[in-house]
Order: structure tokens, then sequence, then C-alpha cells
């Protein structure tokens, strides 16, 4: 068995694997995987990360986005969202973004990976999933950013405020929110917070 065959046993469909990871397969790691690429075996996604497609009736399938920020970052603490999370709000946002946003704790800035680009933002602070509460504060964080009328936005983004969770829309406000986001929505929150002493 030549080297390059030992080291495609090693690959499995549907996985992203950086260069390092394969070092110990080849004893020229850069000539087999160039050979591999050329062969169309194996895709490259970006600078040392490399693809092995899973294959469908319709041809080989793109890589999930999950698994190449995963093998990007070699780290599974990350966030991948998209301004698109903002339409299950309801707030009025309906356009379609093709933007791909990644919190985690490593790297910064907009990266080319498979053809997309996914915009980095390395922050401390950010939850494991993308709730409803992290959407609003997110939405009000970007919403300089976004095509719709941003007062409409906003006015029923302090609607739907009102019928979250109080503590964790709270929570939610401090950890993850601008300075400008905590002065927006904290009217709210004292709002709500009254309202509920009221009753």
């Amino acid at each position: 068995m030549n080297r390059v065959t030992a080291l495609k046993q090693q690959l499995k469909p549907g996985k992203v694997y950086r260069r390092e990871d394969l070092i110990r397969y080849s004893n020229a790691v850069d000539r087999h995987l160039a050979q591999l690429v050329d062969e169309g075996i194996l895709e490259k996604v970006a600078q040392g990360l490399y693809y092995f497609p899973k294959q469908s009736i319709f041809g080989a399938v793109p890589p999930e986005d999950e698994v190449l920020v995963r093998s990007f970052l070699k780290d599974d603490r990350f966030l991948l969202t998209s301004p698109n999370s903002y339409n299950a709000l309801r707030l009025g946002t309906t356009q379609l973004y093709n933007k791909r946003v990644v919190y985690n704790h490593k790297r910064h800035g907009e990266i080319d990976l498979n053809g997309r680009k996914f915009f980095f933002h390395k922050t401390p602070y950010f939850p494991k999933k993308a709730t409803p509460e992290f959407l609003l504060v997110d939405l009000v964080n970007h919403l300089d950013s976004l095509a719709e009328d941003r007062d409409m936005v906003l006015k029923n983004a302090f609607l739907k405020a009102k019928t979250m969770d109080f503590n964790k829309l709270k929570y939610a406000v401090q950890e993850y929110g601008h300075t400008k986001t905590k002065k927006l929505i904290e009217p709210v929150l004292d709002q709500m917070k009254s309202e509920a002493y009221v009753n």
C-alpha cells in the first residue's frame, strides 16, 4: 500500500481536516494533500484546511458550516448565527442576508471558508445557543447594520421584550448587550419590573 492510499484510508466522509491532523499519516503531507486535491478526492476549503466530501445521489455534499468552523477554530466553543435568525422574532425583519456570524474566543475578522464568508467576532461572552432573548439583544446591538426601517424594528423589539421572561431578558442584556443597547432596553426592563409589582 502506498502512502497516499494509506492517508486516504484515514479520511471519513463529511469531515474537515487540518493539515496538522494528517501529518502523522504521511511522510510528505503537502505533496500527498496536493495530489488528493488534484484527484478530486479532497477539497481545499481554506489555508491548511481540507474537506473529504460526503457523496449523495446528487454528487458531493458541501461541508456543514458548523463542521467548517469547528475545524477552523479547533474549538467547540462558538456560536454560529446569522441576521436571518432575527426573522424568527417577528419584528418586521424580512431581509435574507448571506452572512454568517461566529461568536468565539479565538479569532476576529472576515474569513473565507469554502468560498463562503464568515464574520468572526472574538468575545468572552456568548450563549451556547441563540435564545430569543439573546437574539433580541443581538439585534439591538447590530440595529445600524439592518436594511429594514430601524425605528420600526426597534419599536417592535421593545414590544416583544415585554412578552419575554424578565430574568432571562435581564441576564441577556447584562451579559451580551453593548453599552448603547443597555441604555435602550433598561427602561423597558424597569417598566416590566414595575408592572410586575403592580400585578
